[in-house]
C-alpha cells in the first residue's frame, strides 16, 4: 500500500495540508492578539464618549439602518467614523482574514471526512486512515488543533473586542456585498461567548462545549478519534520512556489532545464514569496541570468542576495523600539527580569512551531531570491555581511544602540539565559524524597489528627473540583477514564477529604461553582494545539523539519560563559568566519550535517561513529581556562614574606645583572609577561568551545583543529625561524654560559624556549609537505630536523610527500635548504669545508689554540646540509647520462663517469696492470713507486679528529656528553648509532655465531630489519659511480688500517709535507689528500674486488719498496712519526680499524719502 504521506497520496497530503494549515493559524492568532488596537476595548472613559458611537457590537445587526442614520445625522460623527476607518482598516482586515481561516479551517476538515465517507479517496475511508499510523496522527491533529484555534481566540482576543471587530470590519470593507462572503457564518462561530481571561471571572455556563458545537462535526468521526487517543500511544512515545512512572510523560502531548477534544463530546465527561476513570488511569494518574499547545496551561482540578464524571474520576488523583506522595517523591528524585547531573558535568568527567559506555546510565538520568523539572514547573505554577479557589490553593500549598519547593534550586536543576543535554548533544553529533572513519580507522590498526604479529612469528625478523612458528604465523595472517572483512555497513553481523575475535585473542594468549614476552602481549591488547572500539563505534546510533531530543522537550515551559526571568537576571547580576549556561537552557527552549513546525515541514508549506519566524522571534524577545539585566547594571555604573566625573574629579591643569599633586591624585575616587569600568568590561565579556547562536531560524549574535540592550537601555534613559525634563507649569513667574533646559542640557551632557567614557571598554561606536537614537526618539516623538494634526494617523507599527527590539518608550500626557516636544513647543508659544509681548526685530529679542522686561530672546534656541541638538530643533521647526497649517486651516473657516455668510458685511464691502475704483485713482472725501467701512466691520478684527498674529509669531520663530540651524551648520559642518548652497543654486539655477527654455532638462515625477534635498536644507537652515505654502486655497471673494480694512483698522493702535519701529499705544489693546505684518505676508503668500497685487494697491490709494486730504486741509504733517502704512510697505518689501519699485509702482518715490525725513 502506498505510503500515506507520500506526494501522490492525495487522502494524506490533504490532510496533511489541513494540519499544517491548522498550525500557521493559531501563530497567526497569537501574533495578532499582540496588535489589538486599543479603542476596540473601549476600555477608558475618554474612549467610549469618543468611538462609543462608532464602534458597534452584534446588537448592530439587528437594525443597522438605525444605527447608520444616526451616524448620518451628525456630520461630526461622519468625519470621526471616517478617520477611524482609514487608521484600522488594514489591521481590522488581517483580524477578519484570520477569523475567517479558523472558519475554512473547519469546513475544509468536515468537508474531507465527507470525502472519505463517499468514497472520494479510492481505496480509504475513515476506519483505514485511523488503522494508518500517520493517518490516525493528522486526523487527532486536525480536530485538537481546531479546539486549540478556538480556546486561543477566546483567551487572547475577548468576545466583546471580535464582534466589535467584525461589525466594523463589516462596515468599512467592501467585501461584505460579494456573494461568497460567509460572513454570517463567521459572526455565528465567533460571538462572544461570555468567557472573560481575566483572574477571578466566572466561567459562563456551557463552556466550552456550546461554544464548540456551533459549527456541527460527524459525531462518528469525534468518538472514533477519542477511542483511538484512549487506547493507543499513537506517537510511540512510550519507547523513549521504558520505566513506568514516566508513562503519563511520555503520553502527555497525547493527554493533551485529548482533553481538548474531549468538550466536542461532553457526555463523556458528564456521563460516562467508567471511559473517565480509564482516562485518568492512563493519562492522569499523577498529574493534573497539563499544557495544551506551546504551554498555555490548564489545572484539570478547575476545568473539570462542572463535569460529573471527569470530577469524580480525577478525585483519585487529587486525594491529598496522593498529592502529599508525588510532591515528596518529585523532592527526593530532584536532589538526587541534581547530585548526578553535576557529577556528569565535572570538568573531563563527560569522556568519550566514558559516553559510549554509559548511554543507558545517562538517557536514564536525563529522563529523570526532565520529568521533575516539568512535573515541578506545571504543578506550581502560580497561573494554574486559581487565588480564589479555596481546594486548589490547599492542594498548590500542600505540594509547595511537600516538594520543599524552592525555585532557585529548580532553576539550577533546569540549568545543569539544559548544560548536560547540550554537551551530550555535541558529542553525539560528533561522534556520529566520525562514526565510519573512526571504526575504519580502528580496523585498519587492528589488522595491521596482526599482519606484524604474524611476521614475528616467521623468525625472518631479527631482534624479536622469538622462535619460529608457523601455525601461529599463519593463524595471525587468518585473523588479520578476518578483521579486514568485517563489513561497516551490516553492523549486526559485524559485532558478533568481533566480539568472537576478542574471545579467540584472549584464548591465544592463554593457550600458547605468550605472557612471557611483553611485546607480544601489548600487541595482542593493542588489537583487543581497538576490536572493542569498534563494538563502541559501531552502538553509536541515531535513535540515541532522537530519545534525547523527545526527551528534552521544554514546550510546556514556552509561558512558564517568564515566572523564572527574575532568578535568570539576578543570577547573571552576580556572575555574568552564567550567560553561557543560559544559552543551553535557550536553546533547549527553542526545540519547542519542532512541535507546530513538523506538519508545515511536511506539508511544504510556504508559511513554513513565517511560522517559525514569529516563534523565533518570541524567544529571541525573551532572550533580549533576561540579558537586559546586563546594560542595566551597566549604566547603573555608568551613572556612578558620571557622579564621579562630574562632583568629584578635579581636572589636572596642563601646568601644576608639585607639591599640589597629591590634591589632584585623589586616588579615592580614581580607584572608584576604576573599580566600576571593571565591572562593566565584565558584564561585557559575559554576553560576549554567549557565542553565535542559532534560536530557531534566527541568528543571535551576542555583540549585537549587547549592542541593542544598550541602545535599549539608553532609549529608556533619555526618554525618560527628556520626559521628565520638560514639564512646564504655565502660571510661573517667570517662565520655567530657560532653567528647565539649561538643566536637561547637564542630563544630557552627563549621559553623552559617560558613553564616550565607556565606549572603548565594551567595544561599541559610542557616538554613531548616541545621535542614532536620540535623533529617533526625537524623531518619533515629533511624529507623534504631529498625529494630532493628521487625519490618517502614523501607527507605532508603521513608525519608521519605532522598532520592537528597542522600543521607544510612551509616557501618558500630562496636559494636551502628547509629548515632550509638544510641551516645549507650547511653552515657547506660550511666553512669546504676541499679545503680552513684544518683538522687537533688530534685537532679536521679546519684551514683556507692560514691564518692559526681557522675556527671551534667540539665546533660548542656541540653548535648545545645546539640549536636543539638531533633531530637537529641526523637530520644532516641523511642529510649527503643522500647527501654521492647523492655523491657516481656521483661519479659511472663520473667513468663510464671518465674512462670506454675513449679509450686511458683505454690502460694505460692496459700498467699498465702488468708492475706491479704479485702484489708480485717488478717493474724495477719503477718511469718511474709510472709517465708516472699519467702523461697520468692527466686530470681525478681533478674531481675524488673533489668527495672524498666531501665524506671524510661529513664522518668526520658523526664522530663528533656521537662524539658528543655519550658524551651527557653517560652524560644525562648513563643508556640508557649502556643498548643500552650492546645490542648491546650481538646481534652482537648472530649473529657472527650464521654465525659460521647456528643451531644457528638468526632474521627472519619479525623481525624488527635490524632495530629498528640501529636507537636507531644511535640516541646514537654508530655507525661507516666508516662501513656503502651508496649504491649497480656492479663490475667495472680497480676499484683498478684507485684508486691506484689517490693516488699517489695526493701524491706531500702533505708534511709531524712532529707536524702536512700530510698537503698541496701549498695553490694554495690544498688537505686535513683526507678527502682524510676517502674519498678513504668509496669509497672501497661500493665494495667487494678483491678490497681493489688488491688497498693495490698495494700500497705495490709501497714501496716496490721505496725503492729498492733507494737503487740501492744509495739515503740515504726515498723519499716523499714512507712516503706518508706508512702514508696511516698506517691511513687507524687506521680508520678501523684493526689490523696492514694487512698491514705488503704487506709491510715489518723492512720498517715501518724504517721510524718512520726517521721521
Amino acid at each position: 500500500m502506498l505510503d500515506f504521506l507520500a506526494e501522490n497520496n492525495l487522502c494524506g497530503q490533504a490532510i496533511l495540508r489541513i494540519v499544517s494549515c491548522g498550525n500557521a493559524i493559531i501563530a497567526e492568532l497569537l501574533r495578532l492578539s499582540e496588535f489589538i488596537p486599543a479603542v476596540f476595548r473601549l476600555k477608558d472613559r475618554a474612549d467610549q464618549q469618543k468611538y462609543g458611537d462608532i464602534i458597534f457590537d452584534f446588537s448592530y445587526f439587528k437594525g443597522p439602518e438605525l444605527w447608520e442614520s444616526k451616524l448620518e445625522a451628525k456630520p461630526e460623527l461622519q468625519d470621526l467614523d471616517e478617520e477611524f476607518r482609514e487608521n484600522n482598516i488594514e489591521i481590522v482586515t488581517r483580524f477578519y482574514l484570520a477569523f475567517q481561516s479558523v472558519h475554512k479551517y473547519i469546513v475544509d476538515l468536515n468537508r474531507y471526512l465527507e470525502d472519505l465517507n463517499e468514497g472520494v479517496y479510492i481505496q480509504q475511508t475513515l476506519e483505514s486512515v485511523l488503522l494508518n499510523e500517520d493517518g490516525k496522527q493528522l486526523l487527532c491533529e486536525a480536530l485538537y488543533l481546531y479546539g486549540v484555534m478556538l480556546l486561543v481566540i477566546d483567551q487572547k482576543i475577548e468576545g466583546e473586542v471580535r464582534e466589535r471587530m467584525l461589525v466594523s470590519y463589516y462596515r468599512y470593507s467592501a467585501a461584505r456585498s460579494s456573494a461568497d462572503s460567509n460572513m454570517d457564518d463567521i459572526c455565528k462561530l465567533l460571538r462572544s461567548t461570555g468567557y472573560s481571561s481575566q483572574p477571578g471571572a466566572k466561567r459562563p455556563p456551557n463552556y466550552p462545549e456550546s461554544y464548540f458545537q456551533r459549527v456541527p462535526i460527524n459525531e462518528s468521526f469525534i468518538s472514533m478519534v477519542i477511542g483511538r487517543l484512549r487506547s493507543d500511544d499513537i506517537y510511540n512515545q512510550v519507547s523513549a520512556y521504558p520505566l513506568p512512572e514516566h508513562r503519563s510523560t511520555a503520553l502527555a502531548n497525547q493527554a493533551a489532545m485529548l482533553y481538548v477534544i474531549l468538550y466536542f463530546d461532553p457526555s463523556i465527561l458528564h456521563t460516562h464514569q467508567a471511559k473517565m476513570r480509564e482516562i485518568v488511569d492512563k493519562y492522569f494518574p499523577d498529574n493534573w496541570v497539563i499544557s495544551i499547545y506551546m504551554g498555555i496551561t490548564v489545572n484539570l482540578a478547575d476545568a473539570w468542576e462542572p463535569y460529573k464524571a471527569a470530577k469524580t474520576a480525577l478525585n483519585n488523583t487529587l486525594d491529598l495523600s496522593n498529592v502529599r506522595e508525588q510532591a515528596s517523591r518529585y523532592a527526593t528524585v530532584s536532589e538526587r539527580i541534581h547530585a548526578q547531573v553535576l557529577q556528569f558535568l565535572k570538568e573531563g568527567y563527560l569522556r568519550e569512551e566514558m559516553v559510549l559506555d554509559n548511554i543507558p546510565r545517562l538517557l536514564n538520568c536525563l529522563r529523570d531531570c526532565n520529568v521533575a523539572i516539568r512535573w515541578l514547573m506545571l504543578h506550581t505554577a502560580d497561573s494554574a491555581y486559581d487565588p480564589n479557589n479555596k481546594r486548589l490553593r490547599q492542594i498548590k500549598d500542600q505540594i509547595l511544602t511537600d516538594s520543599r519547593y524552592n525555585p532557585k534550586i529548580l532553576f539550577q536543576l533546569l540549568l545543569d540539565t539544559a548544560q548536560f543535554e547540550f554537551i551530550l548533544k555535541e558529542m553525539f553529533k560528533q561522534m556520529l559524524s566520525e562514526k565510519q572513519t573512526k571504526w575504519e580507522y580502528y580496523k585498519k590498526e587492528g589488522s595491521e597489528r596482526m599482519t606484524e604479529l604474524a611476521d614475528v612469528f616467521s623468525g625472518v625478523k631479527p631482534l624479536t627473540r622469538v622462535e619460529k612458528n608457523e601455525n601461529l604465523q599463519a593463524w595471525f595472517r587468518e585473523i588479520s583477514k578476518q578483521i579486514s572483512s568485517l563489513n561497516y555497513d551490516d553492523s549486526t553481523a559485524a559485532g558478533r564477529k568481533t566480539v568472537q575475535l576478542i574471545q579467540a585473542l584472549e584464548e591465544v594468549q592463554e593457550f600458547h604461553q605468550l605472557e612471557s614476552n611483553l611485546q607480544v602481549c601489548q600487541f595482542l591488547a593493542d588489537t583487543r582494545k581497538f576490536l572493542h572500539q569498534m563494538i563502541r563505534t559501531i552502538n553509536i546510533k541515531e535513535e540515541v539523539l532522537i530519545t534525547m531530543q523527545i526527551v528534552g522537550d521544554l514546550s510546556y515551559a514556552w509561558q512558564l519560563i517568564d515566572s523564572f526571568t527574575s532568578i535568570m537576571q539576578e543570577s547573571i547580576r552576580v556572575n555574568p559568566s552564567m550567560v553561557t549556561k543560559l544559552r543551553a537552557t535557550f536553546l533547549k527552549l527553542a526545540s519547542a519550535l519542532d512541535l507546530p513546525l513538523l506538519r508545515i515541514n511536511q506539508a511544504n508549506s510556504p508559511d513554513l517561513l513565517s511560522v517559525s519566524q514569529y516563534y523565533s522571534g518570541e524567544l529571541v524577545s525573551y532572550v533580549r529581556k533576561v540579558l537586559q539585566i546586563i546594560p542595566e547594571s551597566m549604566f547603573t555604573s555608568l551613572l556612578k562614574i558620571i557622579k564621579l566625573q562630574t562632583h568629584d574629579i578635579i581636572e589636572v591643569p596642563t601646568r601644576l606645583d608639585k607639591d599640589k599633586l597629591r590634591d589632584y591624585a585623589q586616588l579615592g575616587p580614581r580607584y572608584e572609577v576604576a573599580k566600576l569600568t571593571h565591572a562593566i568590561s565584565i558584564f561585557t565579556e559575559g554576553i560576549l561568551m554567549m557565542k553565535t547562536t542559532l534560536v530557531g531560524i534566527i541568528k543571535v549574535d551576542p555583540k549585537q545583543l549587547l549592542e541593542d540592550g544598550i541602545r535599549k537601555e539608553l532609549v529608556k534613559r533619555v526618554a525618560f529625561a527628556l520626559h521628565r525634563g520638560l514639564i512646564f507649569n504655565p502660571r510661573a513667574k517667570p517662565s520655567e524654560l530657560m532653567p528647565k533646559l539649561k538643566e536637561l542640557g547637564a542630563t544630557m551632557d552627563g549621559f553623552h559624556r559617560s558613553f564616550e567614557y565607556i565606549q572603548d571598554y565594551v567595544n561599541i561606536y559610542g557616538l554613531k549609537i548616541w545621535q542614532e537614537e536620540v535623533s529617533r526618539i526625537i524623531n518619533y516623538n515629533v511624529e507623534q505630536e504631529c498625529n494630532n494634526f493628521l487625519r490618517t494617523k502614523i501607527q507605532d507599527w508603521q513608525s519608521m523610527y519605532q522598532s520592537t527590539h528597542i522600543p521607544i518608550p510612551k509616557f501618558t500626557p500630562v496636559d494636551e500635548s502628547v509629548t515632550f516636544i509638544g510641551r516645549l513647543c507650547r511653552e515657547i508659544l506660550r511666553i512669546t504669545d504676541p499679545k503680552m509681548t513684544c518683538h522687537i526685530d533688530q534685537l532679536n529679542t521679546w519684551y514683556d508689554m507692560k514691564t518692559h522686561q526681557e522675556v527671551t530672546s534667540s539665546r533660548l534656541f542656541s540653548e535648545i540646540q545645546t539640549t536636543l541638538g539638531t533633531f530637537g530643533l529641526n523637530g520644532l521647526d516641523r511642529l510649527l509647520c503643522f500647527m501654521i497649517v492647523k492655523e491657516l486651516q481656521n483661519f479659511l473657516s472663520m473667513f468663510q462663517k464671518i465674512i462670506l455668510r454675513d449679509k450686511t458685511v458683505q454690502e460694505t464691502l460692496k459700498t467699498l469696492m465702488n468708492a475706491v475704483s479704479p485702484l489708480k485713482s485717488i478717493v474724495a472725501n477719503s477718511n469718511k470713507i474709510y472709517f465708516s467701512a472699519i467702523a461697520k466691520t468692527q466686530k470681525i478684527w478681533t478674531a481675524y486679528l488673533d489668527a495672524i498674529m498666531k501665524v506671524g509669531q510661529m513664522q518668526i520663530l520658523r526664522q530663528q529656528i533656521a537662524n539658528e540651524l543655519n550658524y551651527s551648520c557653517r560652524f560644525d559642518s562648513k563643508h556640508l553648509a557649502a556643498a548643500l548652497e552650492n546645490l542648491n543654486k546650481a538646481l534652482l539655477a537648472d530649473i529657472e532655465a527650464h521654465y525659460q527654455d521647456p528643451s531644457l532638462p528638468y526632474p521627472k515625477e519619479d525623481n525624488t531630489l527635490l524632495y530629498e534635498i528640501t529636507a537636507y536644507l531644511e535640516a541646514a537652515g537654508i530655507h525661507n519659511p516666508l516662501n513656503k505654502i502651508y496649504i491649497t486655497t480656492k479663490r475667495l471673494p472680497y480676499f484683498p480688500i478684507v485684508n486691506f480694512l484689517f490693516l488699517i483698522a489695526q493701524l491706531p493702535k500702533l505708534q511709531y517709535n524712532k529707536n524702536l519701529g512700530m510698537v503698541c499705544r496701549k498695553p490694554a489693546d495690544p498688537v505686535d507689528w513683526p507678527p502682524l505684518v510676517l502674519g498678513l505676508l504668509t496669509l497672501l503668500k497661500q493665494f495667487h500674486s494678483r491678490y497681493t497685487e489688488q491688497f498693495l494697491a490698495l494700500i497705495g490709494q490709501f497714501i496716496r488719498s490721505t496725503v492729498e486730504q492733507c494737503t487740501s486741509q492744509k495739515i503740515p504733517e504726515m498723519p499716523a496712519d499714512v507712516v503706518g502704512a508706508l512702514l508696511f510697505l516698506e517691511d513687507y518689501v524687506r521680508y520678501t526680499k523684493l526689490p523696492r519699485r514694487v512698491a514705488e509702482a503704487h506709491v510715489p518715490n518723492f512720498i517715501f524719502d518724504e517721510f524718512r525725513t520726517v521721521l
